[in-house]
This record gives structure tokens, sequence and C-alpha cells, in this order.
């Protein structure tokens, strides 16, 4: 009967389990359970005799790699063989192995010989290039004469150059009238200043070399160095300011240069008016340009015969004298100091030679009033100051005009049409002699004048 009644259908047995899909390893076969012991000593026999054989012909591959490398060729046909396991080698072919071997021999030596045939050919050819070589390295001593007379050649243009140079100074030289006085220095301070130029990095002649990047560089650090030294001018006293210029004359060089560089963004030059002025002066006319920077002044006016007496911190060694303006200038004049009590009558001085003293924006430093009193000591009587000052320096023109006029002047012009300058002209008058006591509170009224100040950038 059945397992299952189920009207349709009928199943004759009961269900299969289906088979595991995971594989299984093969079983190891099983071995006979009874093995003739004799087979298996044939067997270790067979199996031995075999590693013998591979000894044996290990051994004698050995002694042939003495004579000659081991052919790679033939190894892997003794592996084939033994891997195929034919099993040991017979007496034929071992003949046959020999002769083959001693044919790879004769090759490797055919191949050693030619090796040793074309490094006895290069050899060969070394020696003969090398016995060649003295015939191409004659013309040396020829290079060599060709290299002395181009640098003889060079020497000759560089002595010409100097020659027509030294020509030039001298005609130069002839052509100045025999009234004026010659502008060039003697050939000492001639040396000296060359000395200075080249030791001075801001030397305006090594500017010609630079590409135009390199230039403005150049330009904004002599701008930056120029706004540096100015404004530590204004803002201390004038003994400070020759320290530093005397220790680094340096110092003075590159203010001038960017004060020059300055003047040509401005509209125009109080220097350049006062040339115009004074030209029209009598040619006795004895000037003093107090702060006269590069002697500008004095290098327009000393040929048309007059007389400019140039004062600075350096001396240039041909027109500007060695002098701190706001503590004594070297001339002659004199002034009287009252005592504390007493009256005395008014006074111009005595000794004064000067008729013109000029200070184009020379009123620097924390002392500047010192050279006003100055100014009025070697002035004659009915003498000019001329002043030229930077507008934005003045909170008050009348407040200037009045404190200047304390030191024993009186106010003739002044002009403020210029953007950026104020000119101002006295005449000196007689005074009374001052007591200590009255010139110091003069000299401490010097910040009627704002210094200079820039921003930082």
């Amino acid at each position: 009967m059945s397992l299952f009644e189920v009207p349709g259908w009928t199943v004759p047995g009961a269900p299969v389990s289906q088979p595991n899909k995971k594989r299984k390893r093969p079983a190891a076969k099983d071995t006979p359970k009874e093995v003739d012991e004799a087979q298996m000593i044939k067997s270790a026999q067979k199996n031995i005799e075999k590693l013998m054989q591979s000894l044996g012909a290990g051994i004698a591959d050995l002694d042939g790699e003495d004579d000659a490398p081991p052919n790679k060729k033939s190894r892997p046909a003794k592996d084939k063989k033994e891997k195929k396991g034919k099993g040991a080698a017979t007496e034929p072919e071992r003949g046959r192995k020999a002769e083959r071997e001693g044919k790879n021999d004769a090759k490797q030596r055919a191949v050693s010989d030619e090796k040793s045939g074309d490094k006895q050919a290069k050899a060969e050819q070394s020696k003969d290039r090398s016995k060649e070589r003295p015939v191409n390295s004659q013309p040396k001593p020829e290079a060599k004469q060709e290299r002395k007379e181009k640098q003889k050649q060079k020497q000759k243009q560089k002595k010409d150059r100097k020659r027509s140079q030294s020509a030039d100074t001298r005609t130069d030289a002839a052509a100045v009238p025999d009234g004026a006085v010659q502008a060039s220095p003697p050939k000492k301070n001639a040396q000296n200043a060359t000395k200075k130029s080249a030791a001075n990095p801001y030397d305006p002649s090594k500017s010609a070399a630079l590409t135009p990047l390199q230039a403005n560089m150049k330009k904004s650090l002599d701008g930056a160095r120029f706004r540096w030294i100015n404004e530590m001018l204004y803002k201390s006293d004038s003994a400070k300011a020759r320290e530093l210029m005397s220790s680094d004359p340096a110092v003075f060089v590159d203010y001038h240069t960017g004060f020059r560089h300055q003047v040509e963004s401005w509209p125009t030059n109080p220097v350049s008016h006062y040339i115009s002025v004074l030209s029209s002066y009598p040619v006795k006319t004895v000037i003093a340009d107090l702060g006269c920077g590069d002697a500008t002044l004095a290098r327009t006016l000393v040929p048309k015969g007059m007389t400019v007496l140039s004062f600075d911190l350096v001396s240039d060694g041909a027109y500007v004298i060695e002098a701190d303006i706001c503590s004594r200038v070297p001339l002659p004049g004199s002034e009287s100091v009252a005592a504390e009590s007493a009256d005395d009558e008014e006074e111009t001085g005595e000794g004064q030679v000067v008729d013109v003293v000029v200070c184009a924006l020379s009123l620097m430093g924390t002392n500047w009033p010192s050279c006003i009193r100055e100014a009025w000591r070697i002035l004659k009587a009915d003498g000019e100051l001329k002043v030229a000052e930077v507008a934005s320096r003045l909170s008050s023109i009348d407040d200037f005009s009045s404190f200047v006029s304390s030191f024993g002047f009186k106010l003739k012009s002044k002009d403020d049409r210029n953007s950026h300058f104020t000119l101002f002209e006295f005449k000196k008058v007689p005074r009374k002699p001052k007591t200590e006591k009255e010139w110091k509170k003069l000299m401490s009224r010097g910040n009627i004048l704002k210094p200079c100040e820039y921003k930082r950038r």
C-alpha cells in the first residue's frame, strides 16, 4: 500500500533525501593490506640507484665547470628527462652526452677567443690613438697666442679710453673763463669721490645696467631711504644729525639724491626761484647759503662773478663748507648779550660781510631757531633774509613771521601762491640786546614749524 492516499496521484515510496552540494575531499586510496615485502625491497633499490645516477651526473657537471662556464641549455634537458621518469641513463647515452659537452666546450672556447681578440684589437686602437694625440695637440700653443693677443687688445682699448677721458677733462678745464672758479675738485678729491661713489650702493651711475623692474624697485627703495633720513633730520637736533652724517657720509649723499628726485615732481623749485632773483643783484653782493645741500646756488652764480658762501653738515671739497648752521657759522659778526637788569640801546652788531642770507628748506631740526639768530649775527645792517619753507609745516604764517621778527628782522614780503612752499623776505633791523633767559624762551618755541612726517607704508 502507498504511503499517501491522495486522489489523482500516488507516491510509490518514501521521499529520498537530496545529496549535499558541498564538495568533499577525495578519500585516499586504500593501500593493499597485503603487500609483498620482496617487491617493496626491489622498488627501494631502484630508487637508490636513480639517486646515485643523478648524484654522479651532478659531480661530472661540477668537474666541467672548472674548464668552461656551464651550458644553460643542457640542464633543463636533464631535468625534463628526470621528470619523465624513464629511469637511469644507459652507457651509449652517456657517450652522447660527453660528445655534446665537448662540442659546447669548443663553442665556448671559440667565443672566448673571439672576445679576447676583440679586446686586443681595441687595445691596439687605443695605442694608435694615443700615438696620434700629440699630433692633434700641436695647435694648442696657437690658441694660447690668440688668447694673449685678445687680452693685449683689450688692455690697449682700456688705455685709449682713459687717455680720451683725461683729454676731455683737460679741454673742459681749459674752457673755463679766467674770472670763474673751476668746479672740478683736485685730483685727490676726485679720487676720493670716485671711491665713495663706488662704495655707495645708491650710486645713480649703476642704475643704467638695471632692468626696468629693478630700476623701479631701486627708486622705491631710494624714496623710502630718503623719507627715513628726512624725518630723522626734522625730529632731532643739528648736533645729532651732524654726528650721523660725519660717521657715515653716504647718508648725506643718499639724502640729496633722493631730494633731487623729489624736486622733479614739484611744480617749482625754491632754489631755482632764488637763482633767477639773485642773478639781478650787483656782482659784489655776498650771499650766504645756509643749509646749501649740493650747492646748486653757488654752482650757478659763482661763474657769473658773484660771491656765494655755502654751508652744510658735510663738505664736498669744493663749494660746501662744513658747519652746523644752528650752532655757529664760521663767518665774522657780533651780537651783545645784555645784563639781567640793564636797559641798553638798539644795535646791529659789528664786523659783518654778508649782504643776503638764504635758507631754502633748511630750517630743519628741533633747534632751527638758532639758525635765525646766526643769520642776524652775520648779516650787515639792512641785510636780507630769504626763507623758503614747506607750506604744510606752517600752522600759521603770521605766527611764523612774527616769531622771526622777534630776532631783529622786519617782514618785507611773503608769497603763499605756491601750493607746496611759502616764500618770506625779511630785512635786518637794529634790536636791543637780549638776556640769556629771553634767548632760552625764544629757542624753546621751535614747535611753530611742524616736522615733516610720512605715512608708514
